[in-house]
C-alpha cells in the first residue's frame, strides 16, 4: 500500500508557482546574509570618514542605515553566496 505524504513543503509546484515555504526560506536566507554583510561592512570602517557633507550628528545617525542598505543590495545580487548555501540547507529539512 502506497501512502502519499500529507505535505511536501519544498515539493514541485503544482501550478507553476514557487511554493510559499520555499519563498519564505529564500527570503529568510537572504535577510540573514544581508545582516551578516552589514556587520562585516561596519568593521571595514567605510562610514567612519565624513563625506562631502562634513559629517555631523545626522550623518552619524543615518550611516548605519546606509550600511544596511548596501548589505541588503549586495545580498539581493548574490552577495558572497551565503544565502544560497543557507537556502539549500533549509530546503533539505
Amino acid at each position: 500500500m502506497d501512502i502519499p505524504p500529507i505535505s511536501a513543503p519544498f515539493g514541485p509546484p503544482r501550478d507553476g508557482q514557487t511554493p510559499p515555504a520555499e519563498t519564505a526560506a529564500r527570503a529568510t536566507a537572504e535577510a540573514f546574509e544581508a545582516a551578516f554583510l552589514a556587520e562585516m561592512l561596519k568593521y571595514t570602517g567605510m562610514n567612519s570618514q565624513p563625506d562631502g557633507f562634513g559629517g555631523g550628528a545626522g550623518e552619524e545617525a543615518f550611516s548605519g542605515f546606509l550600511t544596511e542598505e548596501y548589505a541588503r543590495l549586495m545580498a539581493a545580487r548574490g552577495g558572497i553566496g551565503l544565502a544560497e548555501r543557507i537556502f539549500e540547507i533549509l530546503k533539505q529539512r
